[in-house]
């Protein structure tokens, strides 16, 4: 084999290895990605239905409800609402009126499995896309009723 081959064959076989790496990181990339969604959104029907995907909003005032380790909520964005059920110990910070953020897939009755709760940490922070979310749900709240 001439050097000139050898040479065009290094750099082929490097190309193709550096092509699988990239294919392998972006698939893992891809498989791990969760969105952020509003109760708005998933009750519009632009949430996922078979993936893992996080919602957030407020935790309803007097929607939470408890049976040993399963609690079951709804979560708001003040204009449409979306009923949670999670298995397991909530953070502390876990309230009625206050923000939450709950990761999980939506079941067939439209009702979202969380398989985790994330509370806010202190009196004063919502997730910026919670925040932008509830906004934007308020302001189109407010143009339908001076219509």
């Amino acid at each position: 084999m001439k050097p000139r081959h050898k040479r065009a064959a290094i750099i082929v076989a490097g190309l193709a290895a550096l092509g699988l790496a990239a294919y392998l990181v972006l698939n893992a990339f891809q498989s791990n990605l969760v969105f952020f969604f509003t109760p708005t959104q998933v009750t519009a029907g632009e949430a996922p239905k078979n993936r893992t995907f996080r919602i957030g909003g407020m935790v309803k005032a007097g929607s939470v409800q408890r049976k040993d380790l399963t609690v079951h909520f709804v979560v708001t964005d003040t204009v449409k609402e979306v009923n949670v059920s999670y298995t397991g110990i909530l953070p502390d910070l876990f309230r009625e009126g206050k923000g939450v953020v709950a990761q999980g897939k939506l079941g067939a009755d439209g009702q979202m499995v969380a398989s985790e709760v994330l509370a806010k940490h202190d009196e004063n922070y919502m997730p910026p896309e919670a925040q932008s979310a509830m906004d934007q749900a308020k302001a189109q709240q407010t143009i339908k009723t001076l219509k």
